[in-house]
């Protein structure tokens, strides 16, 4: 019986999280449609408005909708998030799978490449190649995923230096079927469940690293909205007015609390390992 409970707890904090994400990414793809107000557009007269019928969680010191530069807010830090996520993931299993298979001068090659990129940490690299590139939401993104597509690699290579041996890619080398369609049949669809997890976890940190970097002011510039810019912005009110930094904060707690605690559920229930 308890070990039903606990099942059905882990269950169903699967699909607590699973509904709080698929929410933030709904409101983040209908944002022009059902935000109140345009996200730029500054009134003075309205500025440090509190919460009312026209706008909703107020306005900021340029008179802007709060609602409003939130919700365009998400499509920004989820979005970009989730491209950030895809890229690396797709290029992480690519490299990871021919580096397993292969073996070799291959994998010597594409393992110290990793390694040397794994030397540096991860927040002072991306810094380094932003420096170079210049501050931007596209500079962030492609110093982001010429970092994270490292850690899909490493764990797709182990994992596929074991699948290797079994007996149905024995069978499939021997049929004669080539190294790529050994790859994309046998070896990839093995291999993309942990992946995917590990992925779920590490939407989080890059929700928080495009939060953190436009914090800095190294990622989206003004006027357009970003959780992280939004945050910035509201610190100089810290005092007066603390909810220009609590509602863009609260949002990026919640959802990367959700990627996280989903990641950890389904890492528990299919057994992947985290390390």
């Amino acid at each position: 019986m308890k070990r039903w409970r606990t099942r059905f707890r882990g269950q169903q904090m699967i699909w607590i999280c699973a509904a709080i994400i698929l929410l933030f990414f709904i409101l983040a793809l209908l944002a022009p449609w059902i935000a109140p107000h345009d996200p730029v557009k500054v009134n003075l007269l309205q500025k440090l408005k509190a919460p009312s019928a026209e706008h909703w969680l107020g306005t900021d010191h340029l008179g802007r909708d709060n609602l409003s530069r939130l919700l365009y807010g998400s499509r920004v830090s989820i979005g970009f998030a989730t491209l950030i996520f895809l890229s690396s993931l797709v290029i992480g299993l690519l490299v990871g799978s021919i580096s397993g298979y292969l073996g070799g001068w291959i994998d010597n090659v594409l393992m110290r490449l990793c390694e040397g990129i794994l030397a540096f940490p991860q927040l002072v690299l991306v810094l380094g190649i932003v420096g170079i590139f210049g501050p931007g939401l596209m500079q962030i993104l492609l110093a982001l995923m010429m970092v994270q597509w490292v850690h899909y690699a490493r764990i797709c290579r182990n994992m596929v230096v074991s699948l290797k041996e079994r007996n149905y890619i024995a069978a499939a080398r021997i049929s004669g079927s080539s190294t790529w369609t050994i790859i994309r049949k046998h070896i990839i669809p093995n291999v993309q469940r942990p992946i995917v997890v590990m992925g779920t976890l590490e939407m989080g940190w890059a929700i928080m690293d495009i939060s953190a970097l436009s914090f800095l002011g190294l990622g989206i510039q003004p006027p357009n909205a970003e959780w992280g810019a939004m945050i910035h912005e509201g610190t100089s009110y810290i005092r007066s007015h603390p909810e220009l930094m609590i509602y863009p904060g609260a949002a990026i707690l919640l959802v990367v609390m959700a990627f996280n605690i989903l990641g950890e559920a389904l890492s528990d229930r299919y057994g992947v390992s985290r390390k």
